[in-house]
């Protein structure tokens, strides 16, 4: 069977790579940018690194800052319209995944017609490129700045979907570790285990192969070395580049080998009680890997070695056991093994977000195959875990 791999053609990495965007974008004659970004960014100033570069070489811009931390179809039906009023010619998205998944599907939208709904009933959909799209990354954790995905919610019948486009890879993809280094430290935790979750499913999936097994193995490896560093030291920047190469390393993978029940899951918990995706991944992980392993057990004993466990003197079982505490200990240590009963989930809503967890694309690749029941299990074994980092009422940040 042949694969075939998906990924941006140019890709600005590493301290102030965003320096080098305007030289990039005047050489490819376009004239006027949609930036695409929340109110946040704009209000602290970050959003003025992208703009000043795009008037010193001459390109004209409107920024709409209407996104929502789980974007949604209407955040992407206001972007279309103030794209036709600006007639801007491409679209920039400048922030985390939120950002970039609502400037995908309006980029998409533009170029193809119709509803972003309409491109969620199968894969790979569009007939016609999307708009060009660039996408400046200011999170080190959804990849969604290079990926083939796009995450959607309808809050009409709260739902979460995702999107699965080859027309979504962005012409020129921007990963500048110095728009990182002020990220507050839940988000640095919530989007780096967002990040783990990628490598560990990509790694685990039907779909994987060579290719994006060793991208997994080695975001991996970058994650669980650097995270902690991150969120307690956000200006280390040796900690934050590392964290970009891990996220972007895993976003090859898991763009190319798809995903699992963790983020078919996850979607549920964004669509119907809005919670960060992230930290929904960091709930999930541990237990959904732990009904994973019983089906590829060697899988996980590949990952115990990449999260540098030494398991030369186990057995496969100890092995297997030693990563899922790992992964449970990380989240621990950055403060997103969380509770979900103190999130506001509720046992009436179990069935209802499995049933939709079930029929999520990201589903399809999971390597054990799961009934409803199971599904929610897993939902309830992760209705009891403690320590919540954030201080009630305090608002969710967007991933």
């Amino acid at each position: 069977m042949s694969n075939v791999f998906y990924m941006p053609p140019v890709t600005l990495m590493g301290p102030n790579a965003i320096q080098s965007l305007g030289a990039e974008l005047a050489s490819k004659e376009l004239k006027k940018a949609l930036i695409v970004t929340d109110s946040v960014l704009v209000e602290v100033g970050l959003v003025s690194k992208l703009t000043d570069e795009l008037t010193a070489h001459g390109i004209d811009f409107t920024i709409y800052d209407g996104v929502q931390p789980n974007p949604t179809e209407k955040n992407i039906e206001d972007g279309l319209e103030l794209l036709a009023n600006s007639h801007s010619d491409f679209v920039i998205s400048f922030g985390g995944g939120s950002s970039h998944d609502t400037a995908k599907g309006i980029a998409l939208v533009a170029a193809n017609g119709g509803h972003i709904r309409d491109y969620s009933k199968g894969v790979h959909l569009s007939k016609k490129p999307q708009l060009p799209l660039v996408t400046v990354n200011t999170t080190a954790g959804t990849a969604s700045e290079m990926t083939v995905f796009a995450i959607i919610t309808n809050q009409e019948d709260e739902t979460k979907y995702p999107v699965v486009d080859k027309h979504f890879t962005p012409i020129i993809a921007v990963n500048d570790s110095e728009l990182m280094v002020a990220m507050p430290k839940f988000l640095t935790a919530a989007t780096g285990m967002d990040a783990l979750t990628h490598a560990v499913e990509a790694y685990v999936s039907t779909a994987a192969t060579p290719i994006t097994d060793a991208s997994a193995i080695k975001a991996i490896e970058l994650i669980v070395n650097n995270l902690e560093t991150a969120v307690n030291d956000g200006q280390n920047r040796a900690a934050r580049d590392a964290m970009q190469y891990g996220e972007y390393l895993a976003g090859m993978a898991f763009s190319n080998a798809s995903l699992g029940y963790v983020h078919s899951m996850a979607h549920q918990l964004g669509g119907v009680y809005d919670l960060a995706h992230g930290l929904c991944n960091a709930i999930l992980l541990a237990e959904v890997s732990r009904f994973n392993a019983k089906q590829v057990p060697e899988r996980f004993v590949d990952i115990a070695k990449a999260m540098g466990i030494d398991t030369a003197a186990m057995t496969q079982e100890q092995a297997v056991n030693a990563a899922l505490e790992a992964i449970d200990a990380l989240s621990e240590k950055v403060g997103t093994k969380q509770r979900l009963a103190d999130l506001g989930v509720t046992e009436d809503k179990l069935a209802f977000m499995a049933q939709n967890a079930l029929n999520d694309a990201c589903s399809l690749t999971n390597p054990r195959k799961a009934s409803l029941e199971e599904i929610v299990e897993i939902f309830k074994a992760r209705m009891q875990y403690a320590t919540p980092y954030k201080k009630a009422g305090e608002p969710q940040p967007l991933l």
